[in-house]
């Protein structure tokens, strides 16, 4: 098998990847759609963070691609439902960077409560600006969590440790984790805090879900924290809150557009505004996150490689597996319309040979089906007989593990 892993993917990734045998090449840049067109003919899987755009026609001209890992959380950079079409398992890292986030929000809510930022380059400049006004502990304020997911959760727990009364908005209803209590409603989380943090995925309905409308419900001299995705907020909607003195501050470490690569210029309208902390995609980027993020990834090709194991894939059915002695395993992934079953099962029983297990899970496209077969020598093989399952016109991809 071979893996590419591109935009610096943690060297453990590496490292356990070619310990199990695979061939493992790790480049430091973001391949354009041209570039991937290009190189992915030469590998097997392919690993990435969050600077590359798997796209539709990337997925399509490379059908025998196996996997794809994001090393990061979010996996809104590929595209999810061309994979599940052609089979092919997406795997991300929802857990390994939880805890640097969090640390980063609550370190921000210090800053923005202390105007660090500014008096910072002021005192890098000579100028001394030595004064209580606007400055204000954290303690006893209240901070409003919207998303009370992985992070979420863990900027909760943090924030109680430093006397913060905590409030979270979470459309899914979510155990409250300490004294943390849940608001019915964002317009109600929005009029209540001191401090609002953002966590949520990119999706239709977060998009531009913090614009004019809700930034004049947030309390005068709050501030807002967006750690999340950069579509979340309406840029030029918060800036003119934070002109008009309507909030007293923001840390923004994502935008809605980045730098391709840390040679771009980057450009946001939210520069040269007061107490406004600019900070270029670092959430999840510290060295034990990106460490543990390349451990889980890697992890996870390796059992579906291995095993066939697609537990954890964002996009595709998932079954759990562990490796089994003497037997031929075959994974199959084909259209989810009535008969697949039978049609397969039908190849094995022509081939005579015993099915010791097997397992299928389904979404509304596809099936997945993983069979475990005795084979003896004066049976069919075992490629003659996933040739059989390739053979049917509602095959997806098919593949061995002996």
């Amino acid at each position: 098998m071979r893996i590419l892993l591109t935009e610096n993917i943690h060297e453990i990734a590496k490292e356990k990847l070619t310990e199990e045998g695979f061939k493992v090449d790790l480049i430091k840049h973001a391949p354009s759609e041209e570039e991937y067109n290009k190189i992915l003919k030469n590998y097997d899987v392919l690993g990435i963070r969050s600077k590359s755009e798997i796209t539709k026609n990337i997925i399509q001209n490379n059908p025998h691609i196996l996997a794809i890992g994001a090393f990061c959380i979010g996996t809104n950079q590929v595209d999810l439902l061309a994979a599940n079409n052609n089979g092919v398992p997406v795997f991300n890292a929802p857990h390994s960077n939880t805890r640097s986030v969090a640390e980063l929000v609550l370190a921000e809510m210090v800053a923005l409560s202390r105007q660090l930022g500014d008096r910072s380059a002021k005192a890098h400049t000579g100028e001394w600006v030595k004064s209580a006004e606007g400055s204000r502990e954290v303690r006893g304020k209240t901070l409003g969590i919207v998303g009370y997911g992985h992070i979420g959760s863990q900027v909760s727990i943090l924030a109680e440790s430093f006397g913060l009364k905590v409030l979270f908005y979470d459309v899914v209803k979510k155990l409250p984790l300490g004294n943390a209590q849940p608001k019915s409603n964002l317009e109600d989380l929005l009029a209540e805090s001191d401090f609002v943090s953002l966590h949520v995925p990119e999706t239709p309905e977060t998009k531009n879900m913090i614009g004019s409308k809700q930034l004049r419900k947030m309390k005068k001299g709050s501030h807002l924290i967006n750690a999340s995705r950069g579509t979340v907020i309406v840029i030029e909607e918060l800036v003119a809150a934070l002109k008009e003195g309507h909030l007293a501050g923001c840390a923004i470490d994502v935008f809605p557009d980045e730098p391709a690569s840390n040679k771009e210029k980057f450009v946001s309208p939210l520069q040269g505004l007061k107490n406004v902390i600019l900070t270029p995609h670092i959430g999840g980027s510290t060295e034990e996150a990106q460490y543990a993020i390349g451990l889980e990834v890697s992890e996870s090709f390796r059992k579906f490689l291995r095993y066939g194991t697609t537990a954890g894939a964002v996009n595709f059915p998932n079954i759990d597996l562990n490796a089994k002695e003497s037997v031929t395993r075959i994974m199959n992934v084909h259209l989810n319309e009535p008969g697949v079953l039978g049609e397969l099962n039908g190849f094995i029983s022509e081939a005579k040979a015993n099915i010791q297990a097997q397992y299928l899970s389904t979404d509304h496209k596809i099936g997945y089906l993983v069979t475990d077969l005795e084979l003896d020598h004066s049976q069919m093989s075992a490629q003659q007989l996933a040739d059989k399952f390739i053979s049917s016109k509602r095959n997806i991809k098919t593949r061995i593990v002996f």
